[in-house]
């Protein structure tokens, strides 16, 4: 499971060399917002190139691709070796995955990650979900924050409707669960902690990261420790006893009853 995601601009050559030892389980090579407009062509053709150098031996990487006709050529161009998927900036329908899908016809393996920044794209993240490529969905909240009008508290309960949609959506549509969203805070520490675990409290698995320093904490917050693991396996193994003697229901280490769903959340854990 990769449970941390470095964003890195893709027109910093020097940041996207050193990306590569950071430790990110995955790094998302941007050229949308990072990059301005004037050079968009020149980076897109550089991050091109990059892709093509890569070890064997590195992170999963990922392009974040421009809206629209600039992001599908954004699309063709990275699309080749070195790109694991394409992360597909301000996705607002499923009609722009199928214009994407077509853009991409000769490349049939590269998956896509929209990112829902709007509320057209929260209201349509179930059908975004199931079109062509999805592998997963993201959501980009400074853009939906604005969309909407609101402005985050510390408790960031503004946006708690919208991050329910699109654990939902993830979901129901059988998809892995969806990367929490992006934090400018790098310094306190503490404080992105406490955000990232209320974020895998609602259902998202790993974080998108904009600084190096927040790795360690999303990693540590997103990686089952030791004790959970075994916890896990013990279930399983009393499951297992449980139904070998024709029972589907029994009793937890801890006194209560485990049905079929806890179980499953075990067998989620160890995968």
């Amino acid at each position: 499971m990769r449970t941390t995601a470095l964003y890195v601009p893709g027109d910093r050559p020097d940041r996207l060399a050193k990306a590569l030892t950071l430790g990110a389980d995955e790094l998302i090579v941007d050229l949308e917002d990072a990059v301005p407009l004037a050079a968009k062509a020149e980076t897109r053709t550089a991050v091109a190139a990059w892709l093509r150098t890569l070890p064997a031996d590195r992170p999963h990487v990922t392009v974040r691709i421009n809206p629209g006709e600039l992001g599908r050529a954004d699309a063709r161009a990275v699309a080749g070796p070195g790109l694991d998927g394409l992360c597909a900036a301000k996705v607002e329908s499923a009609d722009d995955l199928h214009a994407l899908d077509t853009a991409l016809a000769g490349a049939p393996g590269v998956p896509v990650v929209p990112l829902l920044e709007s509320a057209a794209a929260i209201l349509a993240a179930p059908g975004i979900a199931v079109a062509p490529r999805v592998a997963g969905l993201q959501i980009g909240e400074a853009d939906l924050a604005a969309d909407l009008g609101v402005t985050p508290g510390p408790d960031e309960s503004e946006l708690l409707w919208a991050r329910s949609q699109v654990v939902a959506a993830s979901a129901a549509a059988g998809l892995r669960p969806p990367i929490a969203p992006v934090s400018t805070e790098f310094r306190d520490l503490d404080a992105f902690r406490a955000t990232t675990l209320r974020l895998k409290r609602l259902g998202f698995r790993g974080r998108a990261c904009i600084h190096p320093a927040q790795l360690p904490v999303a990693a540590e917050v997103f990686t089952p420790t030791p004790s959970e693991l075994d916890r896990a396996r013990a279930l399983l193994a009393r499951h297992e006893a449980a139904l070998a003697s024709g029972s589907a229901v029994f009793v937890g280490e801890d006194g209560r009853l485990v049905d079929e769903a806890v179980v499953r959340a075990a067998r989620t854990l160890l995968t």
